[in-house]
C-alpha cells in the first residue's frame, strides 16, 4: 500500500502565531506507511509503528486556546498539534509515545488538526483492520 500524506488545515488567523515555531504548511503533516505512523509539527513530532495505533476518531468543538500550537493535556497527558479549531483526529496508542519533551513524557493519545479528518480516520481504520 502506498504512503498516505495528510496535511494540516491552517486557520488564517493563527498562521502568524505558528510560523515562529516552525509550523507551516510545509512542516506539518501526518504520514501513514505500511509500517509507521508519523506526525510532524514544525520541529516537533512523533513516530511509532502502525501496530501501536489502537484507534482514531474525529473530534471537534475546540476552543482556540486549548488547541492552537503544541498543547499538553494535564488531564490525560495527551498532546495536541493544532492549527485550526474546526476539527481534528484523536489517535490513541497501545503504548504511549514521545512527542513534546523527548522521552521524558509519553503520551497515550495525539490530536492532529488535519484538513481531512474523516480521511485520516478511514485510512487508519483500514490499516488497523488490515493487520488483524
Amino acid at each position: 500500500m502506498p504512503d498516505e500524506r495528510f496535511v494540516f488545515e491552517f486557520d488564517p488567523r493563527f498562521r502568524r502565531v505558528l510560523r515562529p515555531f516552525g509550523v507551516t504548511e510545509e512542516t506539518a503533516e501526518v504520514v501513514l506507511s505500511d509500517q509507521m505512523f508519523v506526525a510532524r509539527f514544525g520541529r516537533l513530532g512523533t513516530r511509532t509503528p502502525l501496530e501501536n495505533v489502537a484507534d482514531a476518531s474525529v473530534v471537534s468543538g475546540f476552543r482556540w486556546y486549548k488547541v492552537i500550537g503544541a498543547r499538553l493535556s494535564l488531564a490525560d497527558r495527551g498532546v495536541t498539534f493544532g492549527t485550526t479549531t474546526r476539527a481534528g483526529v484523536c489517535v490513541r496508542f497501545h503504548r504511549p509515545v514521545a512527542a513534546l519533551l523527548g522521552d521524558k513524557v509519553r503520551h497515550p493519545g495525539l490530536t492532529v488538526t488535519v484538513a481531512d479528518p474523516e480521511g485520516l480516520v478511514a485510512a487508519l481504520q483500514h490499516r488497523i483492520e488490515g493487520r488483524t
